[in-house]
């Protein structure tokens, strides 16, 4: 039973003027063991370890181990004395308080010899507590109507989550049906894009290879007219050996063998044959034109100026580069990148990638036909990827109906109303504020970051009453301590509020949580009247 329901037996007892019937028996004892203190007959320790006359039970001298025969005197430590309190609730006290002087009955039985000056305020003590009860049970009465009407809303919703799992599973099949359509769609509309594309790319790169030969027989045909210093329309060995960059070992000597094995054994050669001695020498070979530098001289009255120092090149650190700096630098990074490198879902444009090449320009637009299997492509990509989306988010929905369907919310689903809600309370210094279910959180009232006090675990109650206790674990850690982690209390109430936060152990907190969905039925009158002997 719980302690609801214990308080609102006790209010229906005293509230319908049920009174301790007075029944003769030795002072302390209380009714359920009257049956053990026969007068007349010979008393045996309630323990059982041995047997005394009846005319030394509370004779002040413990003649029991368990101290049962004394249980109105303070003859025996570890005795205790029955009030009966009649009016009130009755209660055990030590022995050692009988006759101390104090009064700790408030029927005053237990200083019956102590000449202390006591009033019997049970009467008084048991009309508050029959107002606090009353009170507690209209409450209590009134949480269990509510947390009726949310077991039936609890059904309700169950019946409905389920017919909305059994819908969206039907429209899920249909969803991926359409996706697999699309996918071959796609698919089918990609290939001929492909196609397409690589042939745009290799016609450019036929181009750019007639270009460049060209450039490279200006090149050629340039290159010619510099080394025929006698402009007799031919290259020779003396000049050949001009240009020392062309050492074929590179070992600082270019000798007349080594110019004359460049020119294919001959001393000279014409612009035919030129050709072949082209492609030995021009990745080696340097421009006149290039190496031709004014010398530097040095003006009257001018100053010579120092070169930038090593600190300018560092004028922007890399981290602390200007935004729009870094944009020209990504979109440069961009334009580098190969002519080949084709995205696989490129935007619909009239051009493909453009790219900037240094010897063959920029590659052309895609031609009509070209561009419109890229645009009939991308609008399948497009068509296939939206119904991808809308596939997951329909298997999230599910997933999340799943997870509310098969979720402990109680014997009766009485909690499940608490799910995807939030309840705050603020104090001084902080606003806490409870997810059910979810986490539990802690914020600075004045600023400051959300520390997280726990997720949710179990329920952490004990076994006669499971629900009664919510464990949050798993925190933000303690500077050198454990997790933090929250106990959620429980309590019968009309409305659902958090109450009370705490901190009885360090990084442990506890706070109150008042539902009616924790309200039990109150009991009835026939079973508050059993155990009326009690009193």
């Amino acid at each position: 039973m719980t302690s609801c329901q214990t308080q609102y037996l006790l209010m229906l007892l005293l509230s319908v003027g049920v009174s301790a019937v007075e029944v003769q028996r030795p002072r302390g004892v209380p009714l359920s063991k009257r049956q053990f203190y026969e007068e007349g007959k010979p008393f045996t320790c309630l323990d059982g370890s041995r047997t005394i006359p009846f005319d030394r039970v509370n004779d002040d001298y413990c003649d029991c181990k368990d101290g049962s025969d004394e249980p109105g005197t303070a003859a025996c430590p570890n005795g205790s004395f029955h009030c009966t309190n009649a009016g009130f609730r009755p209660g055990f006290i030590p022995s050692s308080r009988i006759n101390d002087g104090i009064c700790d009955c408030c029927d005053t039985t237990d200083e019956y010899n102590s000449g202390a000056a006591c009033q019997n305020t049970c009467r008084e003590l048991g009309r508050k507590e029959r107002e606090s009860l009353q009170k507690m049970a209209e409450i209590t009465k009134e949480g269990f109507l509510l947390k009726q009407q949310l077991v039936q809303e609890a059904k309700r919703g169950l019946e409905e989550k389920k017919a909305k799992q059994a819908d969206i599973q039907i429209g899920k099949k249909d969803l991926e049906a359409m996706v697999e359509a699309l996918r071959t769609v796609k698919e089918t509309a990609e290939q001929p894009e492909k196609e397409a594309k690589e042939r745009h790319l290799k016609a450019w790169e036929e181009q750019k290879a007639v270009i460049q030969m060209e450039k490279d027989k200006a090149k050629m045909a340039e290159v010619l007219s510099e080394l025929d210093d006698d402009a007799d329309g031919s290259v020779s060995v003396a000049e050949l050996l001009s240009h020392s960059e062309l050492d074929p070992d590179s070992d600082g000597s270019f000798t007349e063998a080594e110019a004359q094995g460049l020119l294919g054994g001959v001393d000279k050669v014409d612009s035919v044959a030129f050709e072949s001695v082209w492609n030995n020498i021009k990745d080696k070979y340097t421009s006149e034109a290039n190496t031709e530098t004014p010398a530097e001289v040095e003006t009257p009255g001018e100053e010579i100026k120092e070169p930038p120092s090593d600190n300018d090149s560092e004028q922007y650190p890399e981290e602390d580069i200007p935004e729009e700096e870094e944009e020209d630098d990504e979109e440069d990074e961009e334009e580098d990148q190969d002519d080949g490198d084709y995205k696989q879902s490129p935007p619909p444009t009239q051009t493909p990638d453009k790219k900037e090449d240094d010897d063959e320009g920029t590659m052309p637009p895609f031609d009509q036909e070209t561009q419109n299997l890229i645009d009939a492509a991308q609008k399948a990509r497009d068509a296939f990827d939206e119904s991808e989306r809308a596939l997951r988010e329909v298997d999230d929905q599910v997933k999340n109906l799943e997870k509310e369907i098969s979720f402990d919310f109680g014997p009766n689903a009485e909690f499940a109303y608490l799910y995807s809600q939030c309840y705050e309370l603020s104090t001084s210094e902080y606003i806490y504020r409870l997810c059910p279910f979810n986490r539990m959180s802690q914020k600075p009232k004045f600023g400051g970051s959300e520390t997280n006090l726990g997720s949710w675990g179990h329920w952490a109650g004990p076994e006669d009453n499971i629900y009664s206790l919510m464990k949050y674990e798993h925190g933000t850690g303690c500077w050198q301590g454990p997790n933090r982690s929250t106990t959620i209390k429980l309590t019968c109430g009309k409305e659902t509020v958090v109450t009370s936060v705490s901190e009885p152990s360090r990084c442990e907190y506890l706070m109150e949580f008042i539902s009616p969905a924790i309200c039990q039925e109150p009991p009835s009158l026939d079973a508050a009247l059993h155990g009326h002997e009690e009193l």
